[in-house]
């Protein structure tokens, strides 16, 4: 968390693999407004409800010229699976390794029921077409999330 980017620096690069099969870049959408948001599981009732949510503004992300990116520890194929069951109209990327929620400071120690363990914080950064991080929320609550991030998105464009 410690080294976790800011608002203002340069967003860490990463390519990783995604949904469907290939890979996802933060280059492959140099000059795009990129959203990628951090979630702890597929197919669990927060995160289930913040990808719908980011699915029901698409249209609208799409319009302001911005690509969506969900990224978990999650496989490529429960991702494909998730996507399927619910819909999804977003890029879904597996950090297996957890190199790029390490990079982006979301790779944090949680608690629950007393239980101290390691996980993935929920969290959202809104990246420019250049490349910096223009936004970063934090500890997201998922009603009105995607709503908010949209809303900064729009101001970019």
């Amino acid at each position: 968390m410690a080294n976790a980017p800011q608002t203002g620096d340069k967003a860490p690069a990463f390519t990783l693999p995604r949904d469907g099969g290939g890979t996802f870049s933060l280059a492959d959408a140099a000059g795009k407004t990129v959203v990628v948001y951090f979630y702890p599981k597929d197919d669990t009732s927060g995160c289930t409800k913040e990808a719908i949510a980011f699915t029901g503004k698409a249209a609208d992300f799409a319009a302001a010229g911005a690509v969506v990116v969900g990224c978990s520890k999650d496989s490529v194929a429960s991702h494909d699976k998730f996507k399927a069951k619910h819909g999804l109209d977003l890029v879904l990327v597996s950090d297996e390794d957890g190199k790029m929620l390490e990079d982006y400071g979301v790779w944090v120690e949680k608690s629950m029921y007393g239980r101290k363990y390691m996980g993935i914080e929920r969290a959202t950064f809104l990246i420019g077409p250049d490349g910096t991080i223009r936004e970063v929320w934090r500890k997201v609550k998922v009603p009105g999330h995607a709503e908010a991030v949209l809303k900064a998105v729009q101001a970019l464009a």
